[in-house]
């Protein structure tokens, strides 16, 4: 770590405890485990929790846990600090001597480091609790694509443990190392998924008069849906709808009976949001009348946007510039049109999300990324200071 780092607001004690908070990254690397099934996972960090004195409640959304730490100079405010603890379906592909022991499983997003750094920070704490009021560490499940901090809030994340305010913090690649990034208003976008299944009548390839041709209806549909955002949404205004997935026929001269699309689309704001399904609605079903096909349309929305509360933005920005430098925190960072289901936590209570930069590398969800271990104790030194500067006791 360099000198400047040092100065900058990195805890020593955390600096000199990098060798550790790196193994222990490694470890969770090396057993990934998916969505609600962070078993393994879930056991690694609620020991380590409670070797550090504290209380575990384990068990919510599944493997979800929640560690609470009290300050020993009396009453304060009440926070929470979160994590996620997922891997992701992808064959590993970094031939790491810490690399997944289960094929086809990975942690390609980082949650390993995530989870890393919040430990970090809640050993630190717990031996120096010198402030006013409750931290609670949320270590969340299951964030790629299934909503576990929807099912945290749900289950009673916090009516159990009562939060003024929730902060967040994910790793980013390719960008300047240790730069922290954040912005007011939406930072991630609301996520929705669709299958649309179009149905049509099976013929001889040569013969297509006698059918209704599937594969032509859906590949007008990928064309027509394109125009949505490029003739229905203001300029002004960003929004995604991309076909991620055709399925249909089995063999050269048939023409199938039916065609599946699936694929995603993305919003900041809800009126497009709305537009976005009620146009996406319309041109299936125009398509499909107009070639004779019926479809079935599923939409799910999933994530809601990730929007920054402005004071608690504000807060993490300060103790961002108290870890890594006032020159190394970015407010102004473009909206990331990735989703996030912290954006479940940020509705319920205040608080903040902001990147944490990691310097040149393969991005988030490639199979050959991995986690920036000199971040570690970058990431566990803000979570310190962010405590730090919200829990001061009363003058």
């Amino acid at each position: 770590m360099s000198e400047q780092q040092s100065q900058a607001g990195i805890v020593p004690a955390l600096a000199a405890q990098a060798g550790e908070l790196t193994q222990w990254r490694r470890t969770l690397h090396a057993m990934p485990e998916t969505a609600f099934e962070e078993h393994r996972t879930s056991a690694f960090v609620a020991e380590r929790l409670e070797s550090f004195g504290l209380p575990v409640v384990r068990g919510l959304a599944g493997t979800g846990l929640v560690a609470t730490l009290k300050g020993t100079r009396g009453a304060g405010p009440s926070i929470g600090l979160r994590a996620d603890m997922d891997a992701l379906d992808i064959l590993e592909a970094t031939n790491l001597p810490y690399h997944s022991d289960t094929p086809g499983k990975m942690h390609a997003c980082g949650h390993d480091g995530h989870m890393t750094m919040l430990l970090g920070a809640a050993r630190h704490l717990a031996a120096n609790p010198d402030f006013a009021g409750t931290v609670h560490f949320i270590f969340q499940p299951a964030e790629e694509n299934e909503g576990g901090g929807k099912v945290m809030v749900e289950q009673g994340l916090f009516e159990r443990f009562p939060m003024d305010q929730v902060y967040g913090l994910h790793n980013w690649p390719n960008a300047p190392f240790g730069t922290v990034l954040g912005r007011h208003g939406p930072m991630f976008a609301a996520f929705d998924i669709f299958e649309v299944k179009v149905i049509g009548r099976g013929a001889h390839a040569a013969m297509p008069q006698r059918g209704i041709d599937p594969v032509l209806a859906a590949s007008l549909i990928v064309a027509q849906l394109q125009s949505i955002v490029a003739r229905s949404v203001s300029p002004q205004e960003a929004a995604v709808v991309t076909v991620t997935q055709i399925h249909g026929g089995d063999t050269w001269n048939v023409i199938p009976d039916e065609v599946v699309l699936r694929g995603t689309v993305r919003t900041f704001a809800k009126e497009v949001r709305d537009l976005i399904e009620t146009r996406f609605r319309a041109v299936v079903e125009g398509v499909c009348a107009a070639q004779g096909a019926n479809a079935e349309i599923r939409y799910e929305r999933r994530y809601p946007a990730t929007v920054n509360w402005p004071t608690q933005l504000e807060t993490a920005f300060a103790a961002a510039r108290a870890t890594v430098g006032a020159d190394k925190v970015v407010t102004d960072f473009e909206p990331i049109m990735a989703a996030e289901d912290f954006a479940y936590m940020l509705e319920a209570v205040p608080g903040a999300y902001v990147c944490l930069a990691s310097g040149p590398g393969p991005n988030l969800h490639n199979a050959a990324y991995d986690f920036n271990d000199a971040l570690l104790p970058i990431g566990a030194s803000y979570w310190v200071n962010l405590v730090h500067s919200l829990l001061r006791p009363a003058a």
